[in-house]
């Protein structure tokens, strides 16, 4: 009976030291595989091999793809150098394009390579910039508009007299092509009805570029006979001013001094029969109703 027991006890040891060993191998291979991987990843002759590491009881078999021969040779050399490593059975395949130009003679293949430039740096590429709503445009118009002369449907040219900024950054030029529209021309009644005169701007041209604008209607109403005042319109700072011109004189009525945005139109003394004129080179100021995008300029 003792002796079964002793019997039973040294099978029973047996087997524990039998597991104890197997599952200390594996975590063993497991190290040696990982630790040849991370070697040939770092390596810059084998970095950029694919190859499968797979150890068995310290033999460690390599299998993938190398780039070239010198490069397979690195991969063999690090598994055998690995610490537990029992043997290496390589089964690594040289890449066909990398075989052929072994055979040729060539040199490998990060020697026949020349080195890429350095890739340039991109500037950032520049904003467009928004000139809002708001903002008023001053133009010299480049032709005489009247309510006698004119005609609703007209289009005029002017030129803008002063540059427009947005912040510390001028966008768009002084001496800039300014089109407008007429939007409402009659004339005055020689004993009733009023001279009316309602201008609009439609484009500007800034660094070879055209644009849409819209902007306030810039009005002008001058009552029958007997009155003397000419009364005026605009919406005040929507509409915007005019710098002299508006009289009921001819082409040489003096130009004054600018009203402010806020003003509205200006009005002058009017007898008579006297129409809406506003001469060539008059300066007019006009209120964007829309913010306005320009493109960037281009280097």
């Amino acid at each position: 009976m003792h002796m079964l027991k002793l019997s039973l006890s040294i099978v029973l040891l047996t087997a524990i030291l039998g597991l104890s060993i197997a599952c200390s191998k594996k975590p063993n291979d497991d190290a040696i595989a990982k630790d040849i991987q991370t070697k040939v990843a770092a390596d810059p002759d084998t970095k950029d091999s694919d190859v499968t590491v797979a150890p068995k009881d310290g033999k460690v078999t390599l299998s993938g793809k190398v780039k070239t021969p010198a490069a397979q040779k690195k991969v063999e050399q690090i598994a055998r150098e690995e610490p537990g490593t029992a043997g290496v059975d390589d089964q690594t395949a040289v890449e066909a394009g990398a075989m052929a130009m072994s055979e040729q003679g060539a040199m490998p293949e990060q020697a026949t390579q020349p080195v890429p430039p350095p890739a340039p740096v991109e500037k950032p590429k520049p904003q467009p910039i928004v000139v809002p709503a708001g903002t008023v445009l001053t133009v010299k118009v480049s032709e005489g508009l009247g309510s006698k002369t004119s005609q609703t449907g007209d289009t005029f040219l002017a030129t803008l007299a002063q540059p427009v900024r947005v912040g510390e950054k001028t966008v768009i030029p002084a001496g800039s092509t300014v089109t407008g529209r007429v939007v409402n021309a009659k004339a005055k009644g020689r004993f009733k009805g009023e001279g009316e005169l309602s201008l609009t701007l439609t484009n500007i041209s800034a660094h070879g570029h055209t644009y849409s604008i819209h902007t306030e209607a810039l009005d002008s109403t001058v009552k029958g006979k007997g009155k003397r005042t000419a009364a005026t319109t605009g919406g005040g700072a929507a509409g915007g001013a005019l710098i002299g011109g508006i009289a009921g004189g001819g082409k040489g009525a003096g130009i004054g001094a600018l009203v402010g945005a806020g003003a509205g139109l200006v009005g002058g003394a009017f007898t008579g029969n006297k129409q809406i004129e506003i001469p060539a080179e008059s300066a007019l100021s006009f209120t964007l109703s829309a913010p306005l995008t320009i493109r960037p300029r281009a280097e």
